[in-house]
């Protein structure tokens, strides 16, 4: 969504906001449309799964898409629409009107996404992003990182790789996804990424690089559309077509030369999907 967004804000100033609703999942800042109105974006970030738009005032909207959000971008010319709207007009939440002719516009069904303002220099401590963990697809994320994360942890591993305060921005399905590729039980206990020492195991070995391919391939086809995902230009993500696992329970397993079928299970109250036969 950052990568889609960029070329149509990036350097933009937004000349007006319109919010047509008090809130979506928090009400909005004080002041919301006044503050962002004549701002210029310099720059558009992301931190886990929170999109940031720095702006020329020194403050950053950050947005969060929840579980159904979405934005759209389209040329705000006076007549048909360029681009086909949204279904589901009713949940345009925020309209960001830009000098280049575009608008922004937040689409989001089910109301779990939000938007709010910090100040630059408190960004790491504002409320939405103090705590989250490690950014899986810096550097400096590999098996060692992987290891002392998880030393001595008792959570079964799905679970704990869901957790944002260890790791920011796996979802459940990239999370069912590289656990598959690596050959790991969803239920084995996340401490299994580290050997008796405390450095990385064989199975954080060969987990981290399968996080990583998995994020890397799932952004290159603008993400997974099962529902309500949407990229910024209108067209469906592609990932979906590449599930291994996630959403496959019942049907073969596609490992080469493996006889297992896809398991559904839960875990902290998320769909799991997994090969019993090669994941161990």
């Amino acid at each position: 969504m950052r990568r889609g967004l960029e070329p149509a804000m990036l350097g933009a100033r937004i000349i007006s906001v319109e919010t047509r609703r008090g809130d979506i999942r928090f009400p909005f800042p004080p002041r919301f449309r006044e503050r962002l109105a004549g701002r210029r974006v310099l720059e558009l970030g992301r931190r886990g799964k929170h999109l940031l738009f720095r702006l020329d005032s020194g403050e950053t909207l950050i947005a969060h898409l929840g579980m159904s959000g979405s934005f759209r971008i389209e040329d705000a010319f006076v007549g048909e629409f360029r681009h086909p709207r949204s279904k589901d007009p009713k949940h345009d939440h925020v309209v960001f009107r830009l000098d280049n002719g575009k608008s922004v516009t937040f689409n989001d069904p089910r109301r779990f996404g939000f938007m709010d303002l910090a100040d630059k220099g408190m960004l790491d401590a504002h409320p939405r992003l103090a705590g989250l963990g490690e950014e899986p697809l810096s550097p400096e994320f590999d098996a060692a990182r992987l290891a002392k994360l998880f030393a001595g942890a008792r959570a079964p591993l799905k679970s704990a790789l869901l957790d944002q305060t260890r790791i920011a921005g796996l979802g459940n399905i990239y999370v069912c996804e590289a656990l598959f590729r690596a050959r790991l039980s969803p239920s084995r206990p996340a401490g299994v990424l580290a050997n008796a020492r405390g450095g990385a195991s064989a199975s954080a070995r060969a987990l981290a690089p399968a996080i990583r391919s998995v994020l890397v391939e799932a952004i290159e086809a603008g993400g997974s559309t099962l529902r309500d995902h949407r990229q910024a230009n209108g067209e469906l993500g592609l990932f979906q077509h590449a599930f291994a696992v996630y959403d496959r329970d019942g049907l073969p397993c596609l490992r080469p030369r493996c006889r297992g079928t896809i398991i559904r299970s839960r875990h902290a109250g998320r769909s799991t999907f997994y090969c019993s036969v090669c994941q161990r």
